[in-house]
């Protein structure tokens, strides 16, 4: 492909500058919709976090691992003319997850809430039972609140949110807006156990559960309404998107940097490779961390973009092992959660920058949960939340640290595995910082901690006319239906921007009456 020349369709150019999941899904809009779409990137693969290693065993998905969400994709496969499952296998979880504790108590949560009352009856008795209706009813009626108004919205704002409010006074009671996750949940569950276990989905988008608003107990639902995972791997569904949006005319070009964005009379212009090559366009969407832009990475002119995040705490970032082994010693499903005994501590070491000493670890099996029998030797993600690099002290001898931590607290539980993964085999803050330029390690942006970050988040549209931002790092935030979203938000934006500029040039009637 020749990058100088880009062929011209009806409604004009468009360079996506990275394809992780929000640049595929905006590329895929954008194509369907006439656009003649051009996606850059840094990297030799399409899925930005959405990666895979190599592995004896096949790729290993190294980033999310499964779907959660599943009405998003349905309506962007809608949305181009196509259905999810002509494309893509998904395998219902029955287990949402398995809960490992150091005391030796276990619990699963399933995909049908009936079932899931059940198990905490046995785990926690009836007041647990209880106080788990409790909580998923008002977990529910948060998310059916904040849903269509916050994260669907393409604008959202504190008044909107407070108008919700003040449509239903009750929710404020739900909200606990002047309590932490850990706080409002140590003062709804009697077992702390149940505590811990539902304050860990804070770290889904990269927070603590004792600097997070309690808001951040309806994430639970998400995961509640079901989970799914893509036969063939996450990575999978990148490839699929990618497939779909060249059989529309979109050209993707890999290993290639944008050095900066080009703007024109105040308006975007096109993108300078590193190569020093020009391509012009007349709409560029930034699939990449927002922060990029404020501090001047892709050029002084977009310093006012995002500036929030110049300053605004970063979320966790991970140590994460992608690796193929024989394992034993447990009864594994596909989503495995082995908890620390304080989890107080292991929170407060990654605020000052430490590696826990006692972490939490979530262990995916990748083979399990398919409705298939398990190779020998499976293939596993292993993940524990660390400290950004804004924040994080630096650690002598990572590898070997980790790799004793991750073995040896997984093998008191009694997990053990034939094979100790190797040096390749890790992904730190620092790797993360290189794989996604101007992050910092963070793997989902700004923090969520406070009541406002919610609304600090940068929104698609930009004051420079023709940029638009996609990705976990903008509105409504990190993972991947999160990000789809976000697409979908900035692909809207353009097109009601053309709907205006149409209009206001052009005049069909005397009177003035605007002709699309």
């Amino acid at each position: 492909m020749n990058l100088s020349v880009i062929s011209t369709r009806t409604k004009g150019t468009a360079i996506v500058v990275g394809s992780g999941i929000a640049g595929l899904s905006a590329a895929l809009r954008l194509a369907h919709e006439g656009f003649s779409v051009s996606v850059l990137e840094q990297h030799s693969t399409p899925g930005g976090k959405m990666r895979s290693i190599a592995s004896s065993a096949g790729p290993i998905d190294a980033g999310p691992t499964v779907l959660t969400m599943r009405p998003v994709f349905e309506d962007l496969f809608r949305s181009v003319g196509e259905r999810l499952e002509d494309h893509v296998t998904l395998v219902r979880q029955k287990i949402l997850a398995r809960h490992w504790w150091p005391d030796g108590s276990t619990l699963d949560l399933f995909d049908d809430y009936e079932t899931s009352q059940q198990e905490i009856y046995k785990f926690a008795g009836l007041v647990g039972f209880r106080e788990f209706q409790s909580f998923f009813q008002k977990t529910n009626r948060l998310f059916e609140a904040f849903n269509e108004p916050i994260m669907q919205s393409s604008t959202p704002s504190q008044f909107e949110a407070t108008r919700v409010v003040a449509k239903k006074p009750s929710l404020l009671t739900d909200l606990a807006p002047f309590q932490s996750l850990a706080s409002s949940l140590k003062r709804h569950f009697t077992d702390p156990r149940l505590s811990q276990l539902f304050g860990r989905y804070s770290t889904y988008v990269g927070g603590s559960p004792y600097s997070s608003p309690a808001l951040l107990s309806l994430i639970w639902q998400a995961e509640a309404k079901g989970v799914w995972t893509v036969q063939g791997g996450m990575h999978f569904l990148a490839r699929t998107l990618k497939k779909l949006a060249e059989s529309r005319g979109a050209q993707f070009t890999f290993n290639t940097m944008v050095h900066r964005l080009l703007v024109k009379d105040g308006k975007i212009s096109g993108v300078q490779l590193d190569n020093g090559e020009n391509l012009q366009a007349d709409i560029v969407v930034f699939n990449g961390d927002p922060r990029a832009l404020a501090i001047g990475k892709l050029g002084p002119e977009f310093t006012k973009i995002a500036a929030e995040t110049r300053t605004d705490e970063r979320s966790l970032s991970a140590r994460v092992w992608s690796f193929a082994s024989q394992v034993q010693g447990l009864d594994l499903v596909h989503h495995n959660v082995f908890f620390a005994k304080n989890p107080r501590e292991e929170f407060d070491a990654i605020k000052a920058g430490r590696m826990p000493t006692d972490p939490t670890i979530y262990v995916c099996a990748q083979d399990r949960g398919l409705n298939a029998a398990y190779p020998k030797s499976e293939r596993f993600e292993i993940i524990l939340n660390a400290a950004p690099l804004t924040t994080a002290e630096p650690v002598e001898e990572e590898f070997e640290k980790c790799q004793t931590l991750t073995m040896k607290t997984l093998k008191q539980f009694g997990l053990k595995f034939s094979l100790l993964p190797s040096k390749s085999a890790l992904a730190t803050p620092h790797h993360f910082s290189n794989l996604f330029p101007a992050s910092e390690g963070s793997l989902y942006g700004q923090s969520p901690h406070g009541m406002t970050a919610a609304f600090r988040r940068p929104q698609s549209k930009t004051v420079i006319p023709g940029l638009y931002l996609t990705g976990g790092g903008t509105h409504p935030g990190a993972g991947i239906p999160m990000a789809t979203l976000s697409a979908r938000h900035a692909v809207e934006a353009i097109l009601n921007d053309q709907i205006l500029i149409s209009r206001f040039h052009q005049t069909g009637t005397h009177g003035g009456i605007s002709m699309a």
